[in-house]
């Protein structure tokens, strides 16, 4: 099993200098690869250059460059050439399929954030604590930086990330061979509604409420952003006071999401140590959160009439807020690594299907807590109702392949 492990770091303030400068110098290579590759289709006679052409010149870049690139692992420097191979591969590949092709494009120093170590041991260093001592991790041209490391790490460590979040620094180790922690069987099986009013509802009847990050944080956020528009245009990203005002903004964004994956963790690991088998409804949240399509007026050209897109705006921030895809993914990985089983059933109608008679029908769904049969007169809530419709859904599903 291959598992991926992020830990804060707590870099001194000349580490956290020298950090920055990596990512400059990486960020300066991966644009200056770009530059090469646009350069040789245009003016050589379209000509391709390939990561084994760029691959070749670092030997050259580092002996020509040596204060700034030659002082960083050649490892790293072949993991950000293979980053924009990676991402011209992936604009063939949209070409080839007729799809929006998004050339990739040149990195900003302050959108290059994280800096790759293929290997453990080539150019980077983990060391675990041990014998009493901290964790730390030891980059070349950096040396070693104090790691809060607030899990064990199982497996053998095969890539190291060093990644900025804000004015944060982590380090994400992504490891193989680890052994699948199985939770002892609990015989209990459960379905779960996703929903906005509750985050999600139990097939035993029991509502996890929803805390709505965005919404508590929303006067806070919006006088941040109000006070970032207040800068015109000319002066943007040139003066000191701006600078502050886009890292609140930042700040503020990093907090709803750190409280967001916090609650996901906790919510996904109390359903993992306490479920077998746990169904959720199989969510499209991208096409469930897109804007609705424009309507135009046939009788006035130009004009357009009302399509509920204010309505549906609502609808779609509080979905995000919610955090659905991102839940059910953590759900999945927790379970694999727990030994428990997650089935995912077809969503549709699970709040209009009678679970005793299987009368389907919208009215059957009288309000958006209360459900009522129009055939057979039963009566709870609707949530409950689509938590037990998605359970009796993966019960048939797994019968019929068991």
């Amino acid at each position: 099993m291959i598992r991926a492990y992020k830990f804060l770091l707590r870099p001194t303030r000349g580490q956290a200098a020298a950090l920055a400068e990596m990512l400059r110098d990486h960020c300066s290579l991966y644009n200056a690869a770009l530059q090469e590759r646009r350069d040789a289709y245009r003016h050589v006679s379209q000509t391709t250059v390939r990561y084994g052409d760029q691959s070749a010149q670092l030997k050259a870049i580092r002996m020509g460059d040596p204060e700034r690139q030659g002082r960083w692992s050649f490892s790293s420097q072949q993991a950000t050439l293979r980053r924009l191979d990676k991402a011209f591969a992936a604009f063939f590949r949209r070409v080839k399929a007729c799809e929006a092709p998004g050339y990739p494009r040149f990195k900003g120093v302050g959108h290059f954030d994280s800096v790759t170590f293929p290997r453990d041991g080539d150019g980077c260093r983990w060391d675990s604590f041990a014998h009493g001592q901290r964790s730390r991790v030891r980059l070349q041209g950096i040396g070693h930086i104090r790691v809060h490391q607030h899990r064990p790490v199982h497996g053998r460590v095969k890539t190291i990330t060093v990644k900025r979040e804000g004015r944060r620094w982590y380090v994400v180790l992504t490891c193989d061979n680890v052994p699948a922690g199985g939770m002892p069987p609990t015989g209990e099986v459960i379905g779960i509604d996703m929903g906005v009013v509750h985050f999600l509802t139990t097939s035993d009847g029991e509502h996890v409420a929803n805390p709505r990050f965005l919404e508590a944080m929303a006067e806070d956020l919006s006088e941040a952003q109000r006070h970032l528009a207040t800068f015109p245009k000319r002066t943007r990203q040139r003066t000191k006071k701006h600078r502050a005002a886009a890292r609140q903004v930042a700040k503020l964004h990093a907090r709803i999401r750190r409280q967001r994956l916090d609650f996901h963790h906790k919510t996904a690991r109390a359903l993992v140590r306490d479920h077998d088998v746990i169904a959720h409804e199989r969510l499209n949240t991208a096409g469930m959160t897109k804007a609705p399509a424009p309507r135009a007026d046939p009788d006035t050209d130009g004009s357009f009439l009302p399509n509920g897109a204010a309505a549906k705006a609502g609808l779609n921030r509080s979905i995000l807020d919610a955090g659905w895809a991102q839940f059910l993914g953590i759900l999945a990985n927790k379970a694999e690594s727990a030994g428990r089983l997650v089935a995912s059933v077809d969503a549709r109608n699970t709040s209009c299907t009678c679970p005793v008679c299987g009368h389907v029908a919208r009215e059957n769904r009288v309000t958006q807590a209360r459900f009522q049969c129009q055939a057979c007169d039963f009566t709870a809530n609707a949530d409950h109702v689509g938590a037990t419709n998605v359970l009796n859904r993966a019960g048939l599903a797994l019968c019929s392949v068991g």
